[in-house]
Protein backbone atom coordinates (compact mmCIF):
# COMPACT_ATOMS: atom_id res chain seq x y z
CA UNK A 1 0.00 0.00 0.00
CA UNK A 2 1.27 3.20 -0.74
CA UNK A 3 1.05 6.45 1.28
CA UNK A 4 -0.30 9.71 0.17
CA UNK A 5 1.28 11.77 2.62
CA UNK A 6 4.17 14.08 0.58
CA UNK A 7 7.25 14.65 2.55
CA UNK A 8 8.62 18.11 3.34
CA UNK A 9 11.76 18.63 1.08
CA UNK A 10 12.90 22.09 2.67
CA UNK A 11 12.09 25.37 2.35
CA UNK A 12 10.01 27.22 -0.22
CA UNK A 13 11.14 30.28 -2.14
CA UNK A 14 8.47 32.43 -0.58
CA UNK A 15 9.55 31.53 2.87
CA UNK A 16 12.87 32.37 2.36
CA UNK A 17 11.97 35.62 0.69
CA UNK A 18 10.21 36.36 4.09
CA UNK A 19 12.54 35.77 6.29
CA UNK A 20 15.35 37.61 4.11
CA UNK A 21 12.42 40.75 4.14
CA UNK A 22 12.26 40.40 8.27
CA UNK A 23 16.22 40.57 8.64
CA UNK A 24 16.36 43.50 6.46
CA UNK A 25 13.58 45.45 8.59
CA UNK A 26 15.54 44.24 11.71
CA UNK A 27 18.97 45.88 10.13
CA UNK A 28 17.41 48.92 9.47
CA UNK A 29 16.59 49.69 12.62
CA UNK A 30 19.25 48.09 14.48
CA UNK A 31 22.46 50.24 12.52
CA UNK A 32 21.16 53.87 13.74
CA UNK A 33 20.61 53.17 17.59
CA UNK A 34 24.14 50.81 16.99
CA UNK A 35 26.02 53.98 15.45
CA UNK A 36 23.86 56.00 18.53
CA UNK A 37 24.95 53.94 21.71
CA UNK A 38 28.80 54.01 20.03
CA UNK A 39 29.50 58.02 19.98
CA UNK A 40 27.48 58.41 23.47
CA UNK A 41 30.30 55.13 24.40
CA UNK A 42 32.89 57.72 22.81
CA UNK A 43 31.74 60.77 24.24
CA UNK A 44 32.13 59.32 27.66
CA UNK A 45 35.16 59.61 27.49
CA UNK A 46 35.21 63.60 27.25
CA UNK A 47 33.21 63.38 30.11
CA UNK A 48 35.09 61.47 32.35
CA UNK A 49 37.83 63.91 31.54
CA UNK A 50 36.97 66.63 33.27
CA UNK A 51 36.24 65.26 36.06
CA UNK A 52 40.02 66.27 37.30
CA UNK A 53 39.60 69.92 36.67
CA UNK A 54 35.92 69.70 38.11
CA UNK A 55 37.91 68.43 41.26
CA UNK A 56 40.43 71.00 40.93
CA UNK A 57 38.49 73.91 40.43
CA UNK A 58 36.00 73.26 43.45
CA UNK A 59 39.45 72.52 46.02
CA UNK A 60 40.99 76.13 44.66
CA UNK A 61 36.92 77.96 45.60
CA UNK A 62 37.72 76.32 49.16
CA UNK A 63 40.97 77.01 49.77
CA UNK A 64 40.66 80.71 48.34
CA UNK A 65 38.16 81.41 50.83
CA UNK A 66 34.94 80.19 48.97
CA UNK A 67 33.60 83.84 47.66
CA UNK A 68 33.18 85.06 44.19
CA UNK A 69 36.47 86.47 44.23
CA UNK A 70 37.47 82.72 45.08
CA UNK A 71 35.85 81.25 41.81
CA UNK A 72 37.58 84.05 39.49
CA UNK A 73 40.78 82.95 41.10
CA UNK A 74 40.00 79.18 40.23
CA UNK A 75 39.68 80.16 36.43
CA UNK A 76 43.54 79.60 35.42
CA UNK A 77 44.21 76.13 34.22
CA UNK A 78 47.84 74.84 35.89
CA UNK A 79 47.77 77.00 38.37
CA UNK A 80 45.92 76.91 42.48
CA UNK A 81 45.60 73.08 42.08
CA UNK A 82 43.89 72.97 38.82
CA UNK A 83 45.43 69.77 36.54
CA UNK A 84 47.21 72.04 32.84
CA UNK A 85 44.81 72.61 29.91
CA UNK A 86 44.51 68.48 28.51
CA UNK A 87 45.24 68.20 24.67
CA UNK A 88 44.43 65.41 22.08
CA UNK A 89 44.61 62.36 23.97
CA UNK A 90 42.28 59.00 22.31
CA UNK A 91 38.78 60.60 21.84
CA UNK A 92 39.04 64.14 23.56
CA UNK A 93 40.44 66.59 20.97
CA UNK A 94 40.87 69.11 24.41
CA UNK A 95 39.86 70.29 27.61
CA UNK A 96 40.21 73.65 28.93
CA UNK A 97 39.50 75.74 31.41
CA UNK A 98 38.22 79.52 31.20
CA UNK A 99 37.22 82.77 32.86
CA UNK A 100 35.39 81.88 36.44
CA UNK A 101 36.18 78.02 36.19
CA UNK A 102 34.14 77.43 33.24
CA UNK A 103 35.50 73.68 31.89
CA UNK A 104 35.04 72.96 28.05
CA UNK A 105 35.40 70.03 27.02
CA UNK A 106 35.72 68.51 22.95
CA UNK A 107 35.35 65.08 21.46
CA UNK A 108 36.80 63.98 18.53
CA UNK A 109 35.14 64.30 15.19
CA UNK A 110 35.94 61.05 13.70
CA UNK A 111 34.53 58.90 16.71
CA UNK A 112 32.06 61.44 18.69
CA UNK A 113 30.84 64.09 16.23
CA UNK A 114 33.21 66.39 17.27
CA UNK A 115 30.89 67.56 20.63
CA UNK A 116 31.63 70.02 23.48
CA UNK A 117 30.78 69.44 26.53
CA UNK A 118 30.48 72.62 29.03
CA UNK A 119 30.54 72.59 32.48
CA UNK A 120 30.03 76.42 34.48
CA UNK A 121 29.91 76.56 37.71
CA UNK A 122 27.28 79.01 39.98
CA UNK A 123 27.87 79.85 43.22
CA UNK A 124 25.28 79.18 45.71
CA UNK A 125 24.51 80.28 48.86
CA UNK A 126 23.78 76.60 51.06
CA UNK A 127 21.44 78.37 53.78
CA UNK A 128 24.19 77.81 56.24
CA UNK A 129 26.51 80.85 55.89
CA UNK A 130 28.75 78.69 53.03
CA UNK A 131 28.87 78.94 49.70
CA UNK A 132 28.94 75.98 47.56
CA UNK A 133 29.52 75.59 43.46
CA UNK A 134 26.66 74.33 41.28
CA UNK A 135 27.59 73.15 38.04
CA UNK A 136 25.37 73.53 35.47
CA UNK A 137 26.26 71.59 32.27
CA UNK A 138 25.45 72.37 28.40
CA UNK A 139 26.99 72.00 25.36
CA UNK A 140 26.80 71.01 21.65
CA UNK A 141 26.77 67.66 22.77
CA UNK A 142 23.23 67.86 24.17
CA UNK A 143 21.83 68.20 20.95
CA UNK A 144 23.52 65.20 19.59
CA UNK A 145 22.18 63.20 22.42
CA UNK A 146 25.84 62.15 23.41
CA UNK A 147 26.16 63.58 26.69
Amino acid sequence: MKSTLRTSAGFTLIELLIVVTILGILAIVAVPTYQSYTKRAYFSEVIQATAPFKLGIENCFQQQGGTAAALTACGTAGSNGIPAALGASGNVTSVTVGASGVITGTGLAATTGGGTYILTPTLTSNGGGNNILIWAATGTCQAQGTC
